[in-house]
Order: structure tokens, then sequence, then C-alpha cells
């Protein structure tokens, strides 16, 4: 006669590894992406091949259009703006698009407000001076511009407000991952991010969690 298994409704123990497992997997690696994204669109003319002389292909305006890149109006904020240099990133790697040409590239993506404040900027000094500034330079520009300290300040304080809402957990982790994307230098290593996100769990949660061993 087969054995008789006890039913158990009770629910697991939420341990501070598989805590760390998720927001390492969730936001860490988000993070890890969007750095190594930065760097290799930085670096679009590296030849990976030792020994080899790297090979700049200039990329046509043609080309880098038809990635899709993204348009930025100059009105939607923090976050759009931080979408945009994403976006924009992404199509230069896609596109193979040369250092010396994404700024000219990037600047024909901008409408609107955002248009208005590049030809102020670039009529001075003349648009092919405007064209030799590099993409790090016209983010600073933009970021200025368009991210003033008090919207900064607003996501600050989401991210460490962040707590679940009802049962919600995958809402929560989303919103903290953006955050932690948005606003990199107040998460600079993994145990800060399970630091917080311990702190917006539910009180039942928590105590699992910070009682129990790895």
């Amino acid at each position: 006669m087969a054995p008789i298994r006890k039913s158990t409704s009770a629910t697991p123990t939420i341990t501070r590894a598989s805590i760390r497992k998720l927001v390492i997997d969730s936001v860490a690696v988000a993070l890890e992406a969007q750095a190594a994204t930065m760097t290799n669109a930085d670096n679009t003319n590296r030849n990976t091949q030792k020994g080899e002389t790297p090979i700049a292909r200039k990329c046509s305006y043609k080309e880098f259009m038809s990635c899709q890149p993204s348009y930025f109006k100059g009105t939607e904020g923090v976050v759009g703006l931080i979408r945009w240099f994403e976006r924009t990133e992404s199509v230069f790697l896609r596109s193979n698009c040369t250092k010396d040409r994404k700024v000219k590239f990037a600047t024909g993506t901008l409408t609107e407000d955002a248009l208005s404040w590049w030809n102020s900027f670039a009529h001075p000094i003349g648009i092919k001076e405007a064209y030799k500034i590099t993409w790090s330079k016209l983010k600073k520009l933009l970021t200025k511009k368009y991210c003033p300290r008090t919207e900064v300040k607003k996501m600050e304080d989401e991210f460490y407000s962040l707590a679940v809402k009802g049962n919600d957990l995958k809402t929560y982790v989303r919103r903290l991952q953006e955050l932690a994307v948005l606003c990199p230098t107040m998460v600079p290593n993994s145990e800060k991010l399970i630091e917080v996100f311990i702190g917006g769990l539910p009180r039942s949660i928590e105590g699992n969690v910070t009682t129990s061993k790895p």
C-alpha cells in the first residue's frame, strides 16, 4: 500500500538567498546590460580580432533611420529622455554608426522643443562645429536642460519609499528595476539593491526574509 502523503498549505519561507537571486536577476543584470550597451556604443569601431586593424564603417543616415530610432520632443520628462538615450545607443550599435556621426544622426531625431533647443545651441557656433561635439557631451547638455534636479529628486524619493501594493510583487520588482536603471548612483552594488528590495516588502514577508538563513 502506497504511503499517504501529508498535504501542507504553509506558505514557503522566502530566504535571503532567493531574494538575492530575484534582485540580481531582475535588477543587477539590467544595470550590467545598460552599462555594456553604453560601453559598446562608445566603441562601435572596435575590432575584437587581435592583430587586425579596426575598420571604421561609415553608416548612412538612411541606415541609421532604418533601425527605427526614437524621437525626443523635450516634453517627455526625465524618464523619456533616458529612454531616448538608451534607444539611440542601441541604434548606434545596430547601424554601426561611427563616433563622428553620432551627434549628427541623433539630433536628427529631435523634434519640437528639443529641436528648438538644439538649433539655439548650434546656430551661434555653426552647425559643422556643433556636430563635432561628442555623444557624451550631447547627453550632458540634454540632461542639464531636461533633467532638473527636482525631477531626479522625485525619482530618488520614490526609490526609497517604493513598497509592494497588495500582493503585486511583479509590479514592485519591475518598478524597482526601472528606478535602479534611472538612478544608478543610488544602487552601487547588489547588497544595496537587496536592502531596498526587502524594505519595500510587506511586514509578513519581510519577517520571513530577515529571520531566515541563506
